[in-house]
Parts: C-alpha cells; structure tokens; sequence
C-alpha cells in the first residue's frame, strides 16, 4: 500500500510543468519565546493553505512522512526534551487506511533549550515534512529554520520553501533512499526516483548514441561488498525516432536496489552519488549528480515475495548468463574447426578406442577426457573471478583503458589469424605435460587434456580471450559460465565420437579449408577490436575514430576479406587455389554484399543492420557523410585561412565553433563579432534537431557562419577538468566540480536561471545580453528573426 501511495504521490505532484506554478501550500516562520534567563522556547509555525494539511511528528508504520525537527548541534545549548506539537485532527484515513493525526490551517511546534553559554544569539535547525489535499501528496520537503534569541515572539522570521529557488530551474527527479535487511550481514540499497508528471528518467543501459544512461557509484570501503548490479524496474521501452534505437525509460517512479554484503558489521553508513538526466516530450535537461546516503541502522526488514528485488536480479542475471553461455558454446563449436584442434579429434578417440582393453573402458576414458576439458577451462574462468573479483569484472568492460587493452589483445590474435606469427605458450610446458600424460590412468587422461589446451592454445586462445571480453559486461560469474559452454563444445565430440566410431567417416578430411577458417575468423577478430577502440574513442571524446573513420576501416577488412574467399588475396599459410567451392563463393559473396551495404555509411546512411557498432551518426566529421552534401561547402576561417586557437569546424554545416568560453569570447573581440552560446549535450534530442532541420536553413546558416561566433558548451562532457580548474560547486556546497560538463550547466544555471538544453544566448563583448536568450525554437523563422535582432543589436 505504501508503494502504491507513493507511486500515486509521483504522478500528480507538482502541475508545474503545466500551469507554471510551483506549489507551496506550508509557509513556515520561527520565532522565540523567553522562558527564564537560561531557557528559551523555540517556536517553528506551519501556515497550511485551505484544503492541505501537515502531518504530526508521529505516525503509524507504513504510513505517510511525518513531520521531524533536526536541530543543529552547538556546544552553546543543550535540549530539553522533545518537540511538542499542538492537538490537532485525529482520523480514520481512507487513503492510508489506518487512524492518523495532522494540522489544518496552522500548526505550532515547540522545542525547549538551555543555554549554556549568554551570548548564544542564534540557534538553527531543520524541518523535514509532507503536505498533501485529498487529491495527491507532495515530495517531503526540507526547510531550513533560524531562531533568533535576541527577538521577541512578535519578530518572526518567515521560511519559503523555494524562496531561493528560480522558476527557470526545473528538477523533476526527487530522490530518496531506504535501505531492506536481508540478514546481519546482507542489506538492499534502496535508491527511489519520484519522477514529475510528463517528464520520465533513463535506464542504467542505453544503446550507444543514445541518452546518457542512470548511473550509480558507490564508495566502497573497506569490509563491503557490492554483490551483482544495481537492479531495475521493468520501465517502459520505446522506439526513440529521433536517437532511431529502442531506449527504456521510466515515469511516475522508479525504485533501483543494490544488494550488499558486509565483513565488517561495524558499518552502520553506505554513501554514494547517482548520476541522471531527466527529459519530456521538449527538453532535457542537464545531467546531475546527487549524494545518496543509506543509513544501515533505519533498515527495515526485507519482505517476503518480493526480497528486495533480488528475485529480478536473478532473473536479469540468468537471462546474461545463458547468453554467455550460449556465445561460449557457439565459439567452441567454431573452434573446432581450426588448424590446431580439428585433426586432434580422430587421432586422440583412435588412441581410446584401440588402447582401451574394452569399447566401454574405451568410451568411459573419451568422457573422462572431455570432462577433463570441461575442468580445465572453467578452473581458467574461475581464476579471471578470482583475480579481479566478480564486480570488479563488469567495472573493467566501462573504462577507457579496459577497452584499450581488449583493443590490443584482439589486434595481436587477428594478426595472429592471418598468419603472420603463432601465438603459442612455451614448448617447455607442452613436454612436461606430454610426460605427465605417460603415467597412465585417470591422471595420463587430465593431463593429455591439458596438453591439447596448451598445444591448441594459437587457436583457442583468441576464443578464450573474446568470451572473457564478452562476460566482463556481465560480471559476476559469466567468465566462469562462458568457459562452461566453451570447452562442453569442445569435449563432445571426443565422447561421442568414442561411443559412435562411425561417425567419423563422415567428417571432411583435414586441409586447406581449416586455414581457410582461420583467416576468416582473423578478419573478423580485426573488425570487431576496432570497436573496443571506437568505445574508448566516445568516452574520452578524442575524434580519432569517427563515424566515417570507423565505416572505412570496415569496408577495408570486409573488401579484403571477399578478396581472400575469392582466391584473389594469398595469405602465408594457404595452400595453392585452382578453384574454390560453392560454399567458399557463397560465403565471398555474401561479404562482398555486407562491403557494398556498408559504403552509403560514408554519406550518412543509418547502417541499421550494424546500429550497435559504428559511433552514432552525431559523433562524425560530418552528420550527413563525406563531403557534407547538405551543409554547404564554405568554412569560416580566420583572415590568415587557419583555424584560431580553440575553434573547429562544427559538422554537418562548418560554422566555425568553440567548445571554451574564454577562447571563444576572445576571437570574438578579435574579429568584432557577437557571441553566441550554444548550450547543447551530446544526448540533447532537440539539439539534433535544431542543428538538423533549423541550422540547415540557408538564412540562418548564413548567420551562424558569418555574422556571429558560436560557442558551443556541452553540459554532458564527462571528460574530468584538469587539476587546476576542479573547483567547489556554488549551487552544491560541499561538493567539487569534476567534469567539464558540470562546469557548463553550473554557468547555465547561475548566469541565465536555467538548466534546460538547448539554450541560445546572443551576448556582447561584455557578457551582455543582447536580446532575450530562447530555448528550442523549432519555426525556422522565428529563429532567424532572434538572431537578426540580436545582430543588429550588436552593430
């Protein structure tokens, strides 16, 4: 019921987002009433709009947020006794079903103190409360209280909720956290978004190119553990016609539960910060990033059917598992049929079957031996767990140099595939083990395994090391579950084969067409790393590797690879082509089909087939493909035909942009232009759109290139500012400005009142406005006619 009260609590809290107004139906104001010359009354009154009401200091279980006074610590003063409320209404709640007491109109709150030092003045405190009308609630609110001991009663002071606040700074996410006992050692962190109406809160996963993504990071200490992922409701998934990809959001309310473990029962505190964007059907607004704080000692227990959400977590985390599972079978099916593994097969079930004193002790050792496999590989996932931790595993598959390094290892295994050398462990090992496996018996068997892992590994490993890359996304124990799957394909064929001897007629006989698998497979090791690349390349924002950039590197390996199936590229180990067969050519044309599909990619076709792998078609040289076929051709250069330090050319139109305040205002007092400021992000819907269907107009594009300077600032840029410029929040006390995004929607917020985006701003050489700043402006004309304003203003 609880769940339901605060489900309903989202959905009609807050008609701001449609009749402009905020709500405000409890005023507070202190005043002091003096008691003796050591002890005062602190005074804290509630004026309640007609038709709301202010609930008491205690209510029932489960029931709605009571009103609490925090009163600052001070050495100066000490309390005496608890808070007193007045009488109030007593009822039979029918929302709440249970009896319930709260203040209509007003309400006074009373707190006793001694003074223990006389020239204590002033005295401050907090109140935490809940306002709600017979139609919906309000988010607990928090008001900050000053009680001046040096007034009289009369003197109140007046406390408005949002009296700080600026109606052009929207937060339509309010969070709150709780936390669920599961044992003396096991928690869930509770993390609830109460979501405005009409606005809705993105998913942890997003495809790439999409919204930036709900992002949790908790401060692990020492004695915590993080036990899988941070959980998720089902939310709602839908077409995003603008990002042309599936992205899952949430409204109303939504609840993410992080299921912990302690060593060390002497934490009582889990702090950590969520990073999120929130959008509507207009706008997004900028991404923040909030403290959350879980206090273990106020955990409640966790309730039985719904365990804290962990059933969803083992269902979600299942379904990833049998994925991965399912990835390793299919990689050890293929690694079969390479070079280093397939003539093995015949060879090690003739060694069973003719060695064995029976067919059944023959059949008993070829399952022995291919269990022996199965132990091998999964002890290899087991140690990857071991080493790095199961949530460190899934930390590693997000961060630059993860990808970096995966990038390099696929690298060395495609270039390994084609044939340039053998990655192969020490030739040592394999004699050591080839001696072991002499001794006969159930330990002969395991290490005549272990020889075929380590005499196979120059095919194998490339496998191994794609299914560990694949199970780090996963975490936890996917490592272990894709080796289960991988080496189960491997040793199958052994015990079949043993207990089915006949079968074996039936398989191709070894040759060139094992290499020929080889090779196919090294081309496509080669494309894929350059997708561990391309994921560094976004995060860190360098441009190295470009939508375009990306799309040609492609065409290359896919082009040379159509070559090599149709016999017209050799490479070192293949063996001399008169002809090739029917499912060679089959296989060389459906490459060169996917080579063809991929070329329109160059000039802005969507590639939806391969959505998931190139960089989105914003992060490019130009949106609408090599030679910006519908940005025009002219460039805004210096009078010296170079770009100023600072400034590129912003694609798909080549306006001349800076993404640095300073150095863009600076070239605009060199050249004696105005200033335009483009507050956009790299996930901003509508800043797509403005670029893409407004920009373009040959009018405003003339504007854009000529008569001002643009500077763009991204408030998403999670690229982390240097040392020297990593300063304190001013909107959030206490806390440091990390990345150069926060920087720009900290200027948004505090120069212009708002943190919507896209945000335009005409200024002058001395940061003056020039005309009224304007949001999305989808009329083209409109547009046109605030910059020609803003320029004739300037000139």
């Amino acid at each position: 019921m609880k769940n339901l009260i605060f489900a309903l609590c989202g959905l009609l809290v807050f008609s701001i987002t449609t009749n402009a107004q905020v709500l405000e139906p409890v005023k507070w104001e202190t005043s002091v009433d003096k008691i003796s010359d050591t002890e005062y009354d602190l005074i804290s009154t509630a004026t309640i709009d007609s038709g709301w009401h202010l609930y008491s200091q205690t209510v029932p279980d489960d029931g709605p947020i009571p009103t609490t006074f925090l009163y600052k610590a001070n050495a100066n003063y000490e309390l005496s006794g608890s808070t007193s409320e007045e009488e109030g209404h007593t009822v039979d709640d029918p929302i709440f079903q249970m009896r319930i007491k709260y203040f209509g109109d007003k309400a006074e709150f009373r707190q006793r103190i001694k003074i223990l030092n006389k020239e204590l003045s002033i005295v401050e405190g907090e109140v935490e409360y809940m306002a709600c009308d017979d139609e919906k609630c309000l988010p607990p609110d928090y008001v900050d209280l000053k009680f001046n001991l040096n007034a009289s009663a009369s003197n109140a002071v007046s406390f408005n909720t949002n009296s700080t606040e600026t109606p052009g700074i929207l937060e339509p996410v309010k969070w709150s956290t709780s936390v669920e006992k599961i044992s003396d050692t096991e928690y869930v962190l509770v993390s609830t978004a109460t979501i405005d109406e009409h606005w809705h809160l993105y998913s942890q996963t997003v495809p790439d190119g999409g919204p930036i993504p709900t992002t949790f990071d908790y401060k692990i200490a020492e004695g915590l553990e993080l036990v899988g992922k941070t959980v998720e409701e089902k939310g709602i998934t839908v077409k995003d016609k603008v990002f042309d990809m599936e992205v899952k959001y949430f409204e109303n309310k939504a609840s993410f539960r992080q299921h912990i473990k302690l060593s060390d029962t002497a934490i009582k505190n889990v702090t950590a910060e969520v990073g999120f964007m929130a959008c509507d059907d207009e706008k997004c607004l900028t991404p923040s990033y909030l403290d959350l704080d879980f206090d273990l000692t106020k955990s409640v227990a966790a309730k039985q059917g719904v365990d804290s959400g962990l059933e969803k977590e083992d269902k979600g985390s299942k379904e990833g598992l049998w994925t991965i599972f399912i990835l390793g079978l299919g990689a050890g099916f293929i690694a079969l049929f390479t070079p280093c593994v397939f003539p093995l097969i015949p060879m090690t079930v003739s060694f069973f079957t003719k060695q064995s004193k029976s067919k059944a002790a023959g059949i008993k050792n070829a399952i022995v031996y291919g269990l022996c496999i199965i132990v091998i590989y999964v002890i290899l996932g087991t140690g990857v767990v071991a080493i790095f931790g199961a949530s460190a595993i899934n930390e590693f598959s997000t961060s630059v140099a993860f990808n970096l390094i995966f990038f390099a290892i696929l690298m060395i295994f495609a270039i390994s595939f084609l044939g340039a050398f053998e990655i192969m462990l020490p030739n040592s090992w394999a004699n050591k083990i080839d001696r072991k496996a002499d001794s006969g018996g159930y330990t002969g068997i395991f290490f005549m395994a272990l020889a075929l892992a380590i005499v196979s590994f120059s095919c194998t490993g490339p496998f191994v090391g794609n299914i560990i890359v694949l199970s780090a996304s996963e975490g936890g124990l996917a490592p272990m579950i894709g080796m289960l799957g991988f080496s189960l394909a491997l040793a199958l064929p052994f015990g079949l084969f043993a207990a089915f001897p006949g079968w074996m007629n039936s398989l191709p006989k070894s040759g060139g067409w094992l290499n020929t698998v080889k090779v196919v497979l090294g081309f496509l090791e080669l494309a894929f790393a350059f997708k561990f690349l391309s994921n560094a390349d976004l995060v860190s924002q360098w441009h190295i590797l470009e939508r375009e950039v990306f799309i040609a590197i492609w065409v290359a390996i896919f082009g040379a690879m159509a070559l090599y199936l149709f016999g017209k590229i050799q490479l070192p180990h293949d063996s001399p082509l008169k002809n090739i067969s029917v499912g060679r050519l089959l296989l060389g044309l459906l490459t060169l089909s996917f080579t063809v599909y991929l070329i329109p990619g160059l000039w802005g076709a969507p590639l939806n087939l391969i959505s998931a792998f190139p960089p989105p078609i914003d992060y490019s040289e130009s949106p609408y493909g090599v030679g910006n076929s519908r940005g025009g051709a002219s460039t805004s250069l210096s009078d010296h035909g170079v770009l100023p330090d600072g400034g590129h050319l912003l694609a798909p139109h080549d306006i001349l942009a800076f993404n640095d305040y300073d150095k863009g205002l600076a070239y605009a007092k060199t050249v004696g232009k105005p200033v335009m400021i483009d507050f956009t992000g790299w996930a901003c819907v509508n800043c797509r759109k403005m670029e893409q269907n407004v920009w373009v107009e040959p009018r405003v594009l003339e504007k854009l290139k000529n008569d001002v300077v643009l500077i763009s600032l991204y408030v998403d840029d999670k690229r982390k500012l240097e040392e020297d410029e990593i300063v304190d929040s001013k909107l959030k006390p206490g806390k440091k400005l990390k990345y150069i995004g926060q920087k720009w929607s900290e200027l948004q917020t505090i120069k212009y009142k708002t943190n919507t985006q896209p945000y335009y701003v005409l200024m002058d050489h001395d940061e003056n406005n020039l005309n009224t700043p304007v949001a999305y402006t989808p009329d083209a004309d409109e547009y046109y006619s605030w910059l020609s304003d803003g320029i004739d203003k300037f000139e």
